[in-house]
């Protein structure tokens, strides 16, 4: 499933960067204006107005292909189980606050030689 995972988020990546690259590249609406006077792009690789097809549709693809993907992140991401190894999710073992009495070593009765008797009432 790990492997499923990175491998959707490198298709999803790639696509981002191809399509900010291709919007990059594209022209804007003003620049058919000067194609119109005889700019050049009549001489493209795609002609006149085939860059721009080919351009848009590319990117429209790259689109659906990133939002695909990320739908699929997002459903692998909910469909995980509850139990993820965090150390901040898992509960506190539980530690005994004594021990019991019969475990317990028997406290001293007598003052150890040298030390200072309080006098009781």
């Amino acid at each position: 499933m790990n492997v499923i995972v990175n491998v959707i988020l490198a298709v999803q990546m790639l696509a981002a960067l191809a399509m900010i690259g291709l919007i990059l590249i594209q022209h804007g609406k003003g620049a058919d204006m000067g194609a119109a006077f005889g700019s050049g792009s009549s001489g493209s690789l795609f002609g006149a107005s085939g860059s721009a097809n080919f351009l848009s549709r590319t990117t429209a693809v790259l689109a659906a292909v990133f939002f695909v993907s990320t739908l699929a992140l997002a459903y692998f991401g909910n469909a995980r189980p509850a139990s993820s190894g965090s150390v901040l999710e898992t509960p506190a073992a539980a530690v005994p606050a004594s021990a019991p009495a019969s475990e317990a070593p028997a406290a001293p009765t007598t003052p150890a030689s040298g030390a200072a008797q309080i006098p009781t009432k």
